[in-house]
Order: structure tokens, then C-alpha cells, then sequence
């Protein structure tokens, strides 16, 4: 299949989408197939609700998971062992002080995003309030589901980065 000519010279991956402790496999096979078709690399950590080998993960991600390009870590710190830079590392938590739009995302950039039902542990947040951020909403609810919220990240960081590409900045 021939790239288009506005995906000629954007890197590859587009960005990093860490998913700490998911326990849904659906939004898993959700969340990889919104990684295969954006060029992002997905990285899990452990310990997970379910087996990635499940029927659900993979069916929810349809016939793309043989492209996706995945890693798998036992815990927190064996990620984060893995991160060369730690200042290109944004979380995306409910409690976080400031806008998803707010922040200055580029390509290659690490999206964070914790498990459904607690989101990501408060020692992560802490420390890192500058590259902690929030989905703004305007309806009575807290958050999204996680796939739609990993969408809507990784596509704010998709817009951030073609945009940039296009004025020729990096």
C-alpha cells in the first residue's frame, strides 16, 4: 500500500501508548488496533487482568494484531527502565491540573494511561505534575472509556505532529 504524500518523512512509530495494569481485553484489542493504524508502538505493563493470547484481546483488535508492534513488561519500573527520555513521558489522568490541549506533544512522545478502574497511581503523577494532563469534557461524566481515551490522545498528538510537520518545524 503507497503512503501518502502529507506521511512522507513523519517518524516512525508516531508515538508510544503505555497501558499500566489493563484489565479489559476488549479496550486492549480497541487500543491496538488504534495503534496499528496510526503508526504507534503499544507498550503493557504487567501484572494485566487477562492473557494477551485471550480470543477477546484479539478479536477486538480485528485481523490487524499481526502488524502491531507491541511490548510487553512485567512492571512499572521494568518500563520505565525502557523510556530514553523521561521528559517526553505525559500521562493522562482524570486528577491531573491541566488540558490535553495544553500540552506540547510530538512524535515519538510516551502516552500514559492507566488500568480502567483506578487510573494511574498516584506515585506516577506525582513528580510529574508538569507532564501530567486531563481530557476536558463538558458533560457531567468523569472519563471516557480507556480506548476512546487513548484515541483521542493519540490523535491530539497525531494533529500536533502533522501540523508541525507541515510549517517544516520538527
Amino acid at each position: 500500500m503507497k503512503k501518502p504524500a502529507w506521511r512522507k518523512g513523519l517518524p516512525s512509530p508516531l508515538c508510544n501508548v503505555v497501558l499500566i495494569e489493563p484489565l479489559i481485553p476488549e479496550n486492549t484489542g480497541n487500543i491496538a488496533r488504534t495503534c496499528v493504524g496510526t503508526d504507534s508502538r503499544l507498550h503493557l505493563v504487567g501484572p494485566m487482568g487477562f492473557e494477551i493470547t485471550e480470543r477477546r484481546v484479539k478479536r477486538a483488535g480485528l485481523d490487524y494484531w499481526e502488524h502491531l508492534r507491541w511490548t510487553e513488561y512485567g512492571s512499572v519500573s521494568d518500563w520505565q527502565k525502557a523510556v530514553p527520555d523521561h521528559e517526553r513521558v505525559f500521562y493522562l489522568e482524570t486528577t491531573a491540573k491541566r488540558s490535553l490541549y495544553e500540552a506540547d506533544l510530538r512524535a515519538g512522545d510516551w502516552l500514559v494511561f492507566g488500568k480502567e478502574t483506578t487510573g494511574l497511581d498516584k506515585s506516577l503523577i506525582e513528580g510529574n505534575d508538569a507532564r501530567a494532563f486531563y481530557l476536558p469534557m463538558l458533560g457531567p461524566v468523569r472519563s471516557l472509556n480507556l480506548a476512546n481515551t487513548v484515541a483521542v490522545g493519540v490523535f491530539e498528538l497525531f494533529r500536533q505532529v502533522l501540523s508541525a510537520h507541515s510549517e517544516g518545524r520538527p
